[in-house]
């Protein structure tokens, strides 16, 4: 009998991981074509955007004065796109916000929707774009992280 339990919890586990891949294979497949080819052709391709990599020495608003606003870039990360908008205030991040959030699939949203509030407590915490992803949700946390930055950098051009 304890054979039999351990040969069927076995196999319960061997088709449970079968069925895992078969649903990430099939969400993949279902990302519309607009948002694959913003991600790299593929579901879960890295932040892409139509310009470069934003690039900035100072990680944060730091001897920025004055109250400001300002929205990062829209960028895909493979199941969706994001853009993020930062209220500073003489140099501190007093507010991030969603500006764009469009999602290839419902089960995309509620990932979105159950993360987007945790890396907005990394950004304010960090006071800047170099924050932890989240796990489970290394895609949605790179292209947030990557519009923070847009955005930190559009402020700091002027």
């Amino acid at each position: 009998m304890t054979r039999l339990k351990g040969a069927f919890a076995t196999l319960a586990a061997v088709v449970g991981f079968a069925a895992v891949l078969v649903a990430h294979t099939l969400i993949g497949s279902s990302v519309p074509a607009s948002l694959r080819s913003a991600a790299g052709n593929r579901p879960g391709g890295s932040p892409s955007n139509s310009s470069k990599t934003p690039t900035t020495t100072v990680p944060g608003p730091a001897g920025v004065t004055g109250n400001h606003i300002v929205t990062g870039k829209v960028t895909g990360y493979g199941y969706g796109e994001v853009a993020v908008r930062l209220q500073v205030d003489n140099g501190r991040i007093v507010s991030v916000k969603v500006a764009k959030l469009l999602t290839a699939d419902s089960y995309s949203q509620q990932i979105a929707q159950q993360v987007i509030p945790m890396l907005a407590r990394e950004v304010m915490a960090a006071q800047s774009a170099r924050i932890s992803a989240i796990s489970g949700a290394t895609y949605t946390s790179e292209g947030y992280a990557y519009s923070v930055q847009s955005a930190l950098d559009a402020l700091k051009k002027g």
